[in-house]
């Protein structure tokens, strides 16, 4: 974890919450998901009031609108499901434009749209305001098993050259003048997907000799020391607890 490694999640700036240690925005994520997930579904006022509250933190991050939606797009699958929830789940029904819904279901996709979409975006600030390489960090300094970490670090790192050597292969192919237009296409594709795999393991090999000729024991050295003062986790603490203070507004009202 040495060397800098962008992503394209993040959105460099100078905001304050940029400025915070990296363990206290995982931390403040983190509690306020777990908030988020405890509130009960009816409490739908409750849910905008969360909405509202990380849009403040993008605009104190200037974080555009534009760019949390684009990368909150992974939701899909997950938004698809919900969808499909009214039609499957049995219990009383009622109908809708001509459509005979489950009530549960309704519920249901709800619980699973209003959480979910805002654990996402909740992701997408952190990921948005925080390097790649100061979230490995944060998870050390969070006390996370330093081979979780090292696993994750080297699986994002060669993540990226596995993908740029699948761009060269590909480059070549077309250089060829073979462009995958069928079925009968695809024992060049197996093919090619082999020959990806063979050049990782030896490159993961090299790199594994590399390592160990550097002394390399088990654990990555620790240049950077992140601490946070208290000050910073007070305001990492402010989304977390708010959210919490509504949580117990929504059981209780």
């Amino acid at each position: 974890m040495g060397a800098g490694h962008a992503h394209r999640l993040y959105r460099h700036g100078h905001s304050p919450v940029h400025a915070l240690p990296p363990h206290c925005k995982l931390a403040a994520v983190l509690c306020f998901v777990l908030v988020v997930v405890a509130t009960p579904r009816e409490a739908v006022w409750a849910f905008g009031l969360y909405a509202a509250l990380l849009a403040a933190v993008a605009a104190v991050a200037r974080v555009p609108a534009g760019f949390l939606l684009r990368r909150m797009l992974i939701e899909v699958p997950f938004v698809a499901f919900a969808v499909l929830m009214p039609f499957v789940v049995p219990g009383d029904q009622v109908q809708f434009l001509g459509l005979s819904l489950s009530v549960p279901g309704l519920w249901g996709a709800w619980n699973v749209l209003a959480k979910g979409t805002l654990g996402v975006a909740a992701s997408v600030l952190l990921a948005s305001t925080t390097e790649l390489r100061a979230l490995l960090l944060g998870l050390e300094r969070l006390r996370l098993p330093p081979m979780l970490v090292q696993i994750a670090s080297f699986m994002i790192r060669y993540g990226d050259v596995i993908t740029d050597e699948l761009r060269r292969m590909s480059i070549a192919r077309r250089s060829r003048g073979f462009e995958a237009r069928g079925v009968r296409h695809w024992g060049v594709l197996g093919k090619s997907a082999g020959a990806l795999f063979i050049r990782s393991y030896e490159r993961g090999e090299r790199v594994h000799l590399a390592m160990m000729s550097r002394g390399y024991t088990g654990t990555m050295p620790v240049i950077d020391q992140v601490t946070a003062s208290r000050a910073q986790w007070t305001a990492a603490a402010a989304l977390p607890l708010t959210a919490l203070a509504v949580c117990l507004l929504g059981w209780t009202l």
